[in-house]
């Protein structure tokens, strides 16, 4: 009979720390500054484009500039309150999954990786990584628009340099792209400086345009946004709130890094700066147009006089740097999530900052992703074309969170009256912005969809691919009691030292295990095999990480348990297991791990994936990062097992 050795101890499985470090560490007024730049980033640059966007909009049915300038900031100041403020701050931040947020952190929440198909959760799950994909399509438009929008700026003051804006951007994120490898520890500390003198030039240039026509204020009336969309005509009051909602993109970003501040950081950070800062400006540009119509063109950084037009380019310019800077990062963390979570295959992940959690680069996302951007600049050559490719993504986006956030409050014991009032109000709210946005389809809608639409089928088939293979895994392998029955009836010559064999599962004989043993008649002295699991919590601590059951005299099973947001690592497991005295020492010692190298062999029959898809699972199966790689193995440790499987 086997003998399982647990841990015992408990601790807090979030942070592992006590709920007062935990409260002093949400606190410090650092944090509150760093969210000004990783959190803030994109909706704080929103004001260079999404104003414009708006009025243009509406004048293009025949309205005057002044009456759009007055409805489209009363529009955009009530969508931020509802939108960022109520929705995003007040209700979407109390959906956490042990401090964390983001949408993969949502569908850990409610146990979708375990969905069985054809039940409601399977397709919750599809939904879900629908939604995780929607933010692949963003990270590709946000740089584009963000820093287009900023070098646009030079035209007030020098016409002529037009045709060199879209190159001058090329070069920027280029170079943006090019530095991801570097890490952004060093860079990062800055982001929250230079993002609150931002945020404090945009309410200071707001001022200056509300003193000029204080008129503007009657904006502040949610009344006067409904009056000029009821009286605008359906088609005029879609494109205006399609445009508008562009000043709400990036909102979404507080759910997603609130692992890494905080909800209490972030709420005051939006409460006492953001939020007025931009109601400032959007006041004043409001304001500049009742009082000079023809400066439609850039009311931004026609707010500012002339001397500061230049170094306002500057610092817009590195503002839209730090808001694409917090988007590359965030695709980073959602990349590792997803790998982790069994969403998409193993890749190479480079801690570039071995102090700090969450610092990482994922070289085969970075230059895909800047592959989709530097497009989207080229094809669309200005922030206005991109507009239309801008906020289709991030509506969805926001729908779904909205939806699954309403199954987290039920599955919390939520009153679900008033989660049907509260969730299926704002649902509604979603999916009337969805709609105006529905309307830019053909504008360049279809870019960001198109690439949520391959980044979601790369997600399902993997997923689907690998149920496949652990099914023809199932099949083969061996229980433990007849692989150990049929040890004691062979003469196998035993090797010195330790074997581990990694194995996907927690039960029975991983296949290169067997194989070894029946193509070489030979086995060590000792034998581990290892299993690491991902959890649907963010964190594991050290002493909760191995699971260990002796199956035989010198012959261990190793489950090692590892948070989402942790790199599982075999070395440090297995060092976590000596340490609770779950294995001795000595068992370390010479020890050589065998990994199965698996080939995908499509069967091209009804059971599984249409064969396309089979070919693309085996396609990505095959350029995946290996897996002694993958779990920090030292390659000189690894032998791989050659199997062939069929799915």
């Amino acid at each position: 009979m086997s003998q399982t050795l647990a841990p015992a101890a408990k601790t807090r499985p979030e942070t592992g720390t006590t709920d007062a470090d935990a409260a002093r560490g949400r606190l410090r007024p650092a944090l509150v500054l760093g969210a000004l730049g990783v959190v803030y980033g994109d909706i704080g640059t929103s004001p260079l484009y999404a104003f414009k966007e708006a009025v243009k909009a509406a004048t293009a049915g025949g309205a005057s500039v002044p009456a759009a300038a007055t409805g489209a900031v009363s529009l955009i100041l009530w969508s931020l309150i509802l939108i960022v403020s109520l929705k995003y701050a007040v209700l979407i931040l109390r959906a956490d999954n042990r401090g964390e947020g983001g949408i993969v952190a949502m569908l850990a929440l409610l146990g979708a990786r375990q969905a069985r198909p054809g039940t409601g959760r399977a397709l919750l799950l599809v939904v879900g990584l629908v939604g995780a994909a929607l933010l692949y399509g963003d990270g590709a438009i946000t740089p584009a628009i963000s820093v287009l929008s900023a070098i646009e700026g030079v035209k007030v003051d020098a016409p002529a340099l037009g045709p060199y804006v879209v190159p001058i951007t090329l070069v920027i994120l280029v170079g943006l792209f090019l530095v991801q490898h570097k890490g952004v520890a060093a860079i990062g500390r800055v982001f929250g400086p230079v993002m609150l003198v931002w945020f404090l030039v945009l309410g200071l240039l707001g001022i200056a345009g509300i003193i000029a026509k204080p008129e503007i204020l009657a904006a502040a009336n949610p009344l006067r946004a409904v009056d000029f969309l009821v009286h605008a005509g359906w088609h005029v009051s879609f494109l205006m709130l399609g445009a508008a909602f562009l000043a709400v993109t990036g909102g979404e970003a507080m759910y997603a890094d609130l692992g890494h501040f905080g909800a209490l950081p972030i709420r005051i950070a939006w409460f006492a700066l953001v939020l007025p800062a931009l109601m400032l400006n959007y006041f004043g540009q409001g304001a500049l147009l009742i009082a000079a119509p023809d400066a439609l063109e850039n009311p931004f950084f026609r707010l500012c006089p002339d001397w500061g037009h230049l170094p306002l380019v500057a610092l817009a310019t590195m503002a839209t740097i730090i808001a694409s800077q917090a988007i590359i990062s965030g695709v980073f963390s959602l990349t590792q999530q997803s790998i982790q979570l069994g969403f998409l295959p193993a890749m190479r992940i480079v801690q570039t900052a071995h102090e700090e959690r969450g610092q990482i680069y994922v070289p085969a996302v970075n230059w895909l992703l800047a592959a989709a951007t530097l497009t989207a600049v080229v094809v669309f050559g200005s922030s206005d074309a991109l507009a239309g490719a801008y906020g289709i993504a991030v509506s969805m986006l926001m729908g779904i969170t909205t939806l699954l956030a309403a199954l987290i409050a039920l599955r919390w014991g939520y009153n679900p009256i008033l989660v049907f009032a509260v969730n299926g109000a704002f649902l509604a709210l979603d999916a009337v912005f969805f709609a105006a946005n529905s309307v830019k389809l053909f504008e360049g809608g279809w870019f960001p969809l198109v690439l949520a639409g391959l980044v979601a089928l790369m997600m399902l088939t993997w997923k689907k691919g690998n149920e496949l293979v652990e099914e023809a895994r199932a099949a083969l392998r061996l229980p433990e009691d007849v692989f150990l029955t049929g040890l004691q009836h062979r003469d196998l010559l035993r090797l010195p030292g330790t074997a581990a064999f990694l194995s996907a599962a927690e039960h029975g004989i991983p296949l290169h295990l067997s194989r070894f043993v029946e193509r070489n008649r030979a086995l060590m002295e000792r034998i581990l095999i290892i299993t690491a699991l991902y959890e649907e919590t963010p964190t594991v601590p050290r002493d909760q990480r191995a699971h260990v059951t002796i199956l035989a005299p010198d012959f261990y099973r190793v489950i090692l348990r590892y948070g989402f947001m942790e790199e599982a690592s075999i070395p440090e497991g297995l060092a976590c297991a000596v340490e609770s005295r779950h294995l001795p020492p000595h068992i370390l010692d010479d020890m050589t791990i065998f990994v199965g190298h698996e080939t995908i062999i499509p069967r091209n029959d009804k059971r599984g994936m249409a064969p396309w898809r089979e070919n693309l699972f085996a396609f990505m199966q095959r350029n995946a990062e290996r897996t002694g790689a993958f779990f920090g193995v030292p390659t000189r440790q690894v032998v791989e097992v050659g199997t062939e499987i069929e799915i």
